[in-house]
């Protein structure tokens, strides 16, 4: 039985993949005009060819794209993850300071030039993956560049982890938040999360032991400070000592977290760190699961302090939902994880895939309305989750 379920599973999502991810991307994103990728399509699906380029957006493109081409081999992913390695390298990457500029406006030029470190951390996960496709010497230069300044200026050698964010030239800044929605902390979960997943790809094409003592570094910072010892869920805002000022479970993060943490003990072929992560891992999906609803979505978010329950539905959520119980089963033969795969898997077919416009739609609102209010392409809104999503899947459990 299993063996149908999951054969089906893999038709499904490399026709979700081929036929709806990527082709809404490369039929509609392409700025033919002004070089790169538009910066905005609405909820509504109205293209804004104005609107700003954000460097988040560009770098997930072009991991999206390499590791398509590196697994479908089609010659357009490749041309698309190409142009998205031509747009970072020529117009995000800060040639005078190091780093990415986190924002441009719709001709290239520098919008915003302050270094997120998350962003960086994209950059390199984007290029190393080009390089795990390709081979390119270039890529694999440039993210070593960028390594080497998010430890340069990033990381806090006295207390441990990243800071993160700075002026241009590597300077404190006031506000360092990722978005509106975020504190304004020094260190966050989010930003550990997005270098943890680069580095351990950057490790796959770069065997670097300075990089490997990091990625070790990282999975034990997740383990020993950013973990919740009493609930299994990850904190998620962070004073520069690692004080945890708030009381907030992000189930997505949690279930995403898991299989990453996973990912990189795994890469790094380290027993004795996977004799530390596999159990807590288990936990911290059950921890996860809290967020389920009984038709295998997952809620958002928990404000515990406020006593606040955000119960949206968002499409980056429900594509980690999968991931993480994937691996589950996968390396664990865990059978009800599988079980739970599946049926978010149903949801995503039936309520978020956008069947008429392509991709999928941002979120259902709690009373199961499609909320076309924020984007379907844009800033954060990217093909990188719901294309993850799909090739983790496939790269699993559908070699043949």
């Amino acid at each position: 039985m299993d063996n149908e379920k999951i054969s089906q599973l893999c038709a499904e999502v490399k026709a979700e993949l081929e036929n709806n991810i990527l082709p809404f991307w490369m039929t509609k994103m392409i700025d033919r005009e002004r070089g790169g990728f538009y910066g905005r399509i609405t909820g509504n699906d109205v293209l804004e060819a104005s609107a700003s380029k954000g460097a988040i957006l560009n770098a997930r493109i072009l991991w999206t794209f390499s590791a398509a081409y590196r697994l479908l081999g089609k010659e357009e992913y490749l041309e698309t993850a190409t142009r998205a390695k031509r747009y970072l390298i020529d117009h995000f990457y800060d040639a005078e300071f190091g780093g990415i500029y986190w924002e441009l406006d719709c001709e290239g030029k520098p919008l915003d030039t302050k270094k997120q470190i998350y962003a960086i951390g994209f950059a390199i996960y984007g290029l190393s993956e080009y390089v795990r496709a390709t081979g390119d010497a270039e890529a694999l230069d440039y993210a070593k560049r960028l390594f080497e300044v998010i430890e340069k200026y990033s990381f806090d050698a006295d207390k441990n982890g990243y800071l993160e964010a700075l002026t241009r030239d590597w300077h404190p800044i006031e506000d360092m938040r990722l978005s509106d929605k975020d504190e304004n902390e020094k260190k966050t979960m989010n930003t550990h999360l997005h270098i943890l997943e680069p580095y351990t790809n950057l490790y796959r094409v770069w065997k670097d032991e300075y990089l490997k003592k990091q990625i070790r570094n990282l999975v034990n910072l997740f383990l020993d400070k950013i973990l919740d010892a009493d609930t299994y869920h990850l904190n998620l805002f962070f004073e520069d000592d690692w004080t945890n000022k708030y009381q907030i479970v992000s189930y997505g993060h949690d279930i995403e977290a898991s299989w990453l943490i996973h990912e990189a003990a795994l890469v790094l072929g380290d027993k004795d760190l996977l004799e530390k992560v596999e159990p807590a891992i288990i936990k911290i999906a059950a921890a996860a699961d809290e967020g389920l609803n009984p038709d295998g979505s997952m809620i958002y978010e928990n404000f515990v302090s406020k006593g606040k329950v955000d119960r949206e539905l968002h499409w980056w959520v429900q594509a980690e939902n999968v991931v993480g119980h994937l691996n589950l089963y996968q390396h664990f033969a865990d059978q009800s994880a599988l079980e739970k795969a599946l049926r978010c898997w149903n949801f995503i077919k039936n309520h978020l895939v956008d069947r008429e416009h392509g991709e999928w739609h941002w979120s259902l609102y709690a009373d199961g309305t499609v909320n076309t209010k924020d984007d379907k392409a844009g800033f954060w809104k990217c093909p990188y989750h719901n294309g993850r999503m799909c090739m983790e899947t496939l790269e699993r459990f559908c070699k043949a």
